[in-house]
């Protein structure tokens, strides 16, 4: 089965529409028979979500071939497409477990630790403090600082308790350098400043808990029985917490920034009862103390040498179970394009999950686990959902989540890669890395980066990755630097070096489809090669290189699949 993707919007000449108008999605079928090392949590998985497709009668999409497989799963597990070399060798392998094999080499081989560490430190820098978080001159988000912790824990595999416990609890300077440098402080110390620490008290209870409490900052939920008191109570944990400034002498640029604890007196000015006040929508005013979701109640005291209400915070969270479901909730729908609930981090009693008895399980299997990513990434990865094609037939029709349907994942739910993802795949598929110094090549991956985000204005600052045809978008990706650079004919290029392999050139042309998107060329593919080819006179490398430019600008290379 095959399905074409519409292709960005923009005046070519003649080869080049004719040329994108040929890259379509083309999906082969191969059966993958799990190996005896799968772990009974990917059975469990499978279970259940094949229950849910004889309750709806739903027939699954095939299962997705080696090749496309492979792309999936580089693209989700280190954050770019397999280079050739490593596709080659993944297809030749004939072992029985090879999917399985191919996991764990790329969550635990040192050859990819690196990659590893740095696709999900981006993937949590924008989750945490979003692509504009610490950009700015006057910004006490320290975005290096950010990273740096970040990465450092994911190259280390920190446990995700104990991840979440850091970030919420943690305390120093938010810059690299400084003798109390604490990388985690970055994730709060831009939000507790805001007005009554309302942004630390939205943020840390939606993207660890999956409970969103904003709305009852003003009022009552309209959808559930919470109550206003709820994100009150909640947000007086956060009351003992101040972020310093330094500044650049003379301007006011910050230098740092640091996170501290500190006694809190309440708004009453008595620390031995330090309560907080809200006003509810008739006028009102009521007194809140800090009461975890749950109904647990810490001690009503702001002395730090009382109650150190952060550290509390942190420790209740850990024994949650929405801590758990909240993790296995985000990472099912960054694998499979969808959670079991929309929005994926709104667990409220008002959200029904679309597979409510496997969430629970899945949350209690990775507490077992020892709260271990790299586990959680094996079992949906190698669940049977995560092997299936991209394609949507009669058989499977209700499972359409783009019209409001509840996911059945009876197919792989097409997805835009992400602009960290797309960078990294141009970087690893053809060398496109520019010259010049690090801090050079970082600078131009961020200004190319900047071009896909859209910011929605959001008093939760969100964003979206979004290529979707705009001028200075098609332009960039057209002809921006990184594409001058990937379809390069210098010596020693990918271009350079692929007109010199192979036997002939349809091999070449074969690698260079294999390189981009995971498969062989189709005829008509073929064909428009051949044409290409007679139009510049027989100079392979010129075909080449017009052929790698419309596969780089398609859809089909942009999309997850």
């Amino acid at each position: 089965m095959r399905s074409c993707l519409p292709t960005l919007p923009c005046t070519l000449h003649h080869a080049s529409i004719l040329l994108l108008s040929v890259v379509c999605i083309t999906s082969g079928s191969a059966v993958f028979a799990a190996g005896p090392a799968v772990p009974p949590q990917v059975t469990m998985i499978n279970d259940a979500v094949e229950q849910v497709w004889r309750d709806y009668e739903i027939r699954p999409s095939g299962e997705v071939d080696d090749a496309q497989w492979c792309r999936r799963v580089f693209l989700d597990v280190i954050g770019r497409i397999p280079t050739y070399d490593e596709l080659v060798e993944f297809m030749s392998d004939r072992t029985h477990d090879k999917r399985g094999a191919l996991v764990q080499r790329l969550l635990h081989d040192d050859r990819y630790v690196e990659e590893y560490a740095n696709h999900w430190s981006a993937v949590w820098t924008n989750l945490l403090i979003g692509r504009s978080g610490g950009t700015d001159r006057r910004d006490l988000t320290n975005r290096t600082g950010m990273q740096k912790y970040l990465r450092d824990s994911f190259a280390q595999n920190k446990t995700y308790d104990r991840l979440a416990y850091e970030l919420v609890s943690a305390t120093g300077s938010s810059t690299p350098g400084n003798p109390n440098f604490n990388g985690a402080v970055n994730f709060l110390i831009g939000k507790v400043n805001s007005e009554k620490a309302t942004l630390a008290t939205s943020s840390v209870s939606r993207i660890f808990l999956g409970q969103q409490v904003q709305c009852t900052q003003c009022h009552n939920h309209p959808f559930n029985q919470w109550k206003q008191q709820k994100f009150w109570e909640f947000n007086a944990f956060f009351r003992q917490t101040r972020a310093l400034r330094r500044f650049v002498d003379g301007t006011n640029d910050i230098e740092s920034a640091e996170l501290v604890n500190e006694d809190f007196a309440g708004e009453a000015g008595t620390p031995e009862d330090a309560l907080v006040f809200y006003e509810m929508r008739n006028g009102l005013q009521k007194v809140a103390y800090p009461v975890f979701t749950d109904g647990t109640e810490i001690g009503k005291s702001g002395y730090l040498e009382d109650t150190n209400r952060r550290d509390e915070l942190a420790t209740l969270m850990l024994q949650s179970e929405y801590l758990d479901k909240m993790i296995v909730n985000r990472m099912w729908s960054m694998f499979l394009g969808y959670g079991f609930t929309r929005p994926v981090d709104d667990l409220g009693p008002h959200q029904a999950p679309s597979h409510p008895v496997l969430l629970d399980a899945l949350g209690k299997e990775f507490r077992k686990s020892s709260y271990d990513l790299k586990e959680l990434i094996t079992w949906i990865t190698l669940s049977r959902p995560y092997q299936l094609e991209a394609t949507l037939g009669k058989q499977n029709e209700i499972d359409d989540p783009t019209i409001g349907e509840s996911p059945k994942f009876s197919r792989f739910y097409l997805r835009q890669m992400s602009a960290e993802q797309l960078y990294e795949s141009l970087v690893a598929a053809s060398d496109a890395k520019g010259k010049g110094s690090y801090a050079d090549q970082e600078a131009e991956r961020r200004k190319w980066l900047g071009q896909f985000v859209t910011a929605f204005g959001t008093d939760e600052g969100g964003e979206a990755t979004t290529f979707n045809g705009s001028i200075p978008q098609a332009l960039m990706l057209f002809n921006g630097e990184l594409t001058k650079n990937a379809t390069s004919e210098e010596a020693g290029g990918f271009i350079d070096r692929l007109s010199k392999s192979g036997r002939s050139p349809r091999d070449r042309l074969t690698q260079l489809y294999l390189t981009g998107l995971a498969r062989r060329p189709t005829k008509n593919e073929t064909t428009v090669a051949g044409k290409l080819l007679t139009a510049r006179r027989g100079n392979e490398k010129e075909m080449l290189q017009d052929m790698w430019w419309a596969i780089i600008n398609s859809n089909e290379f942009i999309m997850q699949h």
